[in-house]
């Protein structure tokens, strides 16, 4: 569904936010202070958690976290969290009206991401 984020990103210019910006440092690494789209990198702990913070207008603060972790059985666990902090009643609608969109991309974007990480696994190939 990136064809969302794309939507969301020409609101958020409109808006006079970032927009859908790209352009990390480097395209095979990630740091701290990079921006990815709308997002700004705020944590990385490698082969373990990524922490973004949303840079896009919004009615309060808003992050997108990352975590892997191993299970017993050998493989890996992948965890997305979305936080947010609303600002005011705003704040609140925003997040209640939006959570059912918020749900199916984001459910989403974690499917592609483990599905990627399968296809790119050593041991596959």
């Amino acid at each position: 569904m990136n064809w969302t984020w794309r939507i969301r990103g020409a609101i958020d210019r409109l808006l006079g936010g970032v927009g859908l910006r790209r352009g990390r440092r480097n395209p095979q690494e990630i740091r701290v202070g990079d921006a990815v789209d709308f997002w700004r990198v705020e944590a990385v702990e490698l082969d373990r958690l990524l922490r973004l913070r949303a840079e896009m207008k919004v009615p309060g603060r808003a992050w997108l976290e990352f975590r892997v972790e191993s299970t017993n059985a050998g493989t890996s666990r992948l965890t997305q969290t979305a936080f947010f902090a609303p600002r005011g009643l705003s704040g609140l609608l925003y997040w209640y009206l939006l959570y059912p969109i918020h749900a199916l991309i984001f459910s989403g974007m974690a499917k592609q991401l483990a599905h990627r990480a399968e296809a790119s696994e050593p041991w596959r190939k």
